[in-house]
């Protein structure tokens, strides 16, 4: 990211009479499409004089120099930080240990079809959140248009679950992250593991974000390189250069490539539900796509890197998950006995099974340490998440004004700390009866994802709506989604019968009411959220459309003209590519 320089520069230097030149003419381009964003009412003149008042006494524009005012939190995550980001949180345990339930359920071909169904409710949620944030690209963006856009209730209830979800999600992390070194050694307890990385974790958040982009991108350049690795490695194993030589389709034959379902004795019925538990649990591993929308507040040039990291990322995420399934299918039987080993936390890894499978004795411990840091970075991110969706609530008057407080280098202290603290959760794994409770507590927040899957398709309807309402066309963003507003409602629809049905198999073969709560308990916690601050607030249910807010926080950002030097040696240009 290169800025234009300074004012006070040699007015005579021809460079810099050209840079001013340019600059003027990048100022007028910039007027012309501000004027179709703004509200109702604003001239072009009365914009000119709001650029004029803003930039101070002299006219000179921070839009001219390419400068912006200091925010609490700082714009310091670079184009390859963010697309890293995105696709890293993603690529996690529920892709390297998640996939083994999908396949023993709905066998190689059934959970296929289904991670390929769910990838098209991942394509229309990312498309719509990357045409919002690009527009206005602010932290926790998606709990902030929800506010906006819907109402402010609906905006806290959305932001207050997906808090707790990330936070729990990193107690979870926390317990973890032992269970994989078991696989090497008992010798240091688990609550020793989990005290170090929580401290290690905690202290990490604590520095400036562009910190947190540099060890969330390498992290995910070792979990590419791991993934890329894996599936020539099993190309190379399914044509023969294994133990069990050419593997070809053999499992898709003996056993089959469907599973042999779940509940009903039936075998049709059985597959059936089998392949709707492995849609259920495609949607909970696809969690995480959205975090590209959580750093667009953060993103040295959001409007270049948001919807590249949003063309880019969400292909990339398919690509991954539904090769990794494919070969995984192809050299993992659906009813090999390892797949529910319990011996240590990665035992039941497909990845693992299937290079032992094949006979490779020293990759699966290389991958258990993928493994290893693919749950650190999940931890990180967990914390870097969760913190900034309380500052986001904060700033926007829907949590205590103290969570807004940052640090110099621009991290919200506070919201890190009280993010960090539900870590100690992860204590809980180290006793029988805290176990119990504590996969209790995570199965009540893993449907929050969904809520906001949910209201960020909402938020994207309400939006277009509102730029129609203003006669601001589509065609003027700077990020257009594709196929809208058709998979929006496609995806809200989607979303909805989700919720409803994830935890259907608390009903059979015969009802149980603690699998019933645990599954949908978080349907009232929201419910109960919403009312809350629908009395606190005392608001309508849903904005009138002409009451939606597109303005606030999009001013500052048409006011710069952001200019990226383009990628000069071989390495960004290679990094420009990968990233």
């Amino acid at each position: 990211m290169e800025f234009s320089e300074k004012p006070g520069a040699s007015v005579g230097s021809s460079p810099d009479m050209r840079h001013r030149k340019k600059a003027e003419e990048m100022r007028e381009t910039k007027l012309a499409a501000v004027t179709s964003y703004t509200s109702l009412g604003e001239s072009r003149a009365d914009i000119r004089h709001r650029m004029s008042f803003e930039s101070g006494e002299d006219g000179e524009s921070e839009e001219q120099t390419g400068y912006v005012h200091d925010a609490e939190v700082k714009r310091e995550l670079k184009q390859r930080h963010i697309g890293m980001i995105a696709l890293g949180a993603t690529i996690g345990t529920g892709l390297f240990i998640g996939l083994s339930t999908p396949l023993k359920q709905a066998g190689p071909v059934g959970a296929l079809i289904s991670y390929i169904f769910m990838g098209t409710l991942v394509y229309s949620v990312t498309q719509s959140l990357g045409e919002m944030a690009t527009f206005i690209p602010v932290t926790s963006s998606f709990t902030v248009f929800a506010q906006r856009f819907l109402s402010p209730s609906i905006g806290a209830a959305t932001g207050y679950m997906y808090w707790f979800s990330w936070a729990v999600t990193f107690a979870l992390e926390l317990s973890v992250i032992g269970q994989v070194i078991q696989y090497w050694t008992y010798a240091v307890p688990l609550a020793a593991w989990i005290s170090i990385f929580w401290v290690v974790i905690t202290a990490g958040n604590m520095f400036p974000v562009k910190y947190y982009g540099e060890v969330e991108f390498w992290i995910a350049f070792i979990k590419v390189i791991a993934i890329v690795g894996f599936l020539l490695y099993c190309l190379c194993m399914v044509c023969g250069a294994g133990v069990t030589g050419p593997v070809g389709f053999r499992y898709w034959r003996n056993p089959g490539p469907w599973g042999p379902g779940i509940i009903s004795k039936d075998k049709n019925e059985a597959r059936f539900l089998g392949w709707v538990s492995s849609l259920i649990n495609g949607a909970f591993t696809y969690q995480g796509t959205e975090l590209v929308g959580i750093s667009a507040g953060e993103a040295a040039n959001p409007r270049k890197a948001v919807p590249r990291a949003i063309k880019k990322v969400v292909f990339r995420i398919l690509f991954f998950y539904i090769g990794s399934l494919f070969f995984i299918g192809l050299l993992v039987p659906y009813n090999d006995d390892a797949l529910n080993n319990t011996d240590s936390y990665v035992a039941s890894s497909p990845f693992i099974i299937a290079i032992k499978n094949s006979g490779t004795p020293v990759l699966p411990h290389i991958f258990n340490a993928v493994i290893a840091c693919t749950i650190v970075s999940a931890g990180n991110s967990n914390v870097y998440v969760g913190s900034r969706i309380l500052f986001g609530l904060s700033k926007n008057k829907l949590a205590p004004k103290i969570l807004s407080r940052t640090t110099k280098g621009g991290v919200p202290w506070i919201a890190v700390l009280v993010t960090s603290v539900v870590g100690a959760l992860a204590y809980m794994e180290t006793s029988t009866g805290g176990q119990n409770a504590f996969n209790w507590l995570l199965n009540i927040t893993a449907v929050a994802g969904f809520f906001t899957w949910l209201f960020i398709s909402l938020s994207h309807i309400r939006f277009m709506q509102a730029l129609k309402y203003r006669g601001i066309s589509r065609d003027d963003l700077p990020f257009k989604a594709a196929l809208m507003p058709g998979l929006a409602y496609y995806a809200s629809f989607l979303m909805f019968v989700i919720i409803i049905i994830q935890g259907f198999t608390a009903f059979a073969p015969k009802f149980s009411g603690s699998d019933f709560a645990a599954a949908y308990i978080s349907i009232f916690l929201f419910i109960g959220i919403w009312c809350l601050f629908q009395i606190i607030f005392r608001c309508r249910f849903i904005h009138k459309v002409e009451d939606v807010d597109i303005d606030t926080d999009r001013r500052d950002i048409e006011a710069v003209v952001w200019e990226d030097a383009e990628p000069k040696t071989v390495w960004d240009k290679f990094w420009n590519i990968i990233a």
